[in-house]
């Protein structure tokens, strides 16, 4: 019998989860803020309702999920991203929102995917992370999501959930500062200091597979926690340099940026994240990531469109 899914944050990582779940053939309701539906959902021929996670009057469809599809909703996915032009604090989308839904959810939902980030830890001086060392974020992103996380921790659907702490995702569009390799601009930002990444076909199959995972669990052990990286963390002046390479740019220059900047609060956090655990799990489940590292990560997406 086909799943019902529901998906919050049908960005870059969700709508290609949705597009996974479409060719399982199974169903997924996606959430939006607009009047309409956006072009991904309609490519991932997702059901859509109009909601905002930090208004909880907007969230009374879902108890309604289940009868409209005739089975039960069996999982939420909630991957929502921060919109820094929208009135809410990311604060109240990550945790807050979180919060707001997972009450508002029917009762047949047994299992929640949230997707976290590796901003959760602190400072490391080049140190390796991974799923056991102490929370420490300095920046409001990595605040709100270890809240978030808490929040499913202390749930009762949170026994038989995930938590998923995602390193920086790339992958197609997403390459940042290609224009200025091409232009011989600097980039604001060290050349020094660990990048950790994962890329973006990768993570969502790690998301299908999760779910699939948790479904067939009959035990309900708390939630279980995974940092999802290629666990080959890039020196950062050494990705830009394969990335120029590949668009037959000149080498990267690099200068230093504001010390107030985001650029300057990512490059000082300065660690390596471990994905030992994730591997060994997915070794269980007969997976493997296919792009293992970032040169052949980029080379897919620029060999194939050197234009992005």
């Amino acid at each position: 019998m086909r799943a019902t899914r529901i998906i919050f944050g049908l960005g870059y990582l969700g709508s290609r989860v949705a597009n996974l779940w479409r060719d399982q053939r199974d169903h997924t309701w996606a959430s939006t803020r607009r009047d309409d539906p956006t072009e991904a959902m309609f490519v991932a021929r997702t059901l859509t309702a109009q909601a905002d996670v930090t208004k909880p009057e907007t969230l009374g469809w879902l108890r309604e999920v289940s009868s409209h599809m005739g089975a039960p909703t069996e999982s939420l996915l909630y991957a929502v991203g921060y919109d820094r032009t929208a009135a809410p604090d990311i604060h109240s989308v990550y945790a807050d929102g979180l919060q707001n839904v997972l009450a508002a959810l029917p009762a047949s939902v047994t299992r929640v995917i949230y997707i976290s980030t590796t901003g959760v830890y602190g400072t490391a001086g080049g140190g390796w992370v991974d799923e056991t060392t102490p929370t420490a974020p300095h920046r409001d992103g990595g605040k709100a999501s270890l809240a978030a996380e808490e929040i499913l921790r202390a749930h009762p659907l949170g026994r038989r959930s995930a938590i998923l702490r995602l390193a920086g995702i790339y992958g197609p569009g997403r390459v940042p500062y290609l224009d200025r390799l091409r232009a011989s601009e600097p980039i604001a930002a060290p050349s020094a200091g660990w990048l950790n990444l994962i890329h973006v076909d990768d993570a969502a199959r790690i998301v299908v597979a999760i779910d699939r995972w948790l479904a067939d669990r009959n035990e309900a052990d708390s939630p279980h926690l995974f940092c999802v990286s290629d666990g080959v963390p890039a020196v950062r002046g050494e990705y830009y340099a394969e990335a120029a390479r590949l668009i037959g740019a000149p080498p990267p220059q690099f200068t230093t940026p504001p010390a107030d900047s985001p650029a300057a609060a990512r490059a000082g956090a300065d660690r390596r994240v471990s994905n030992a655990k994730l591997r060994k799990w997915m070794a269980t489940q007969g997976l493997a990531l296919q792009y293992p590292n970032y040169r052949e990560g980029l080379a897919q997406i620029l060999n194939s469109n050197p234009a992005i």
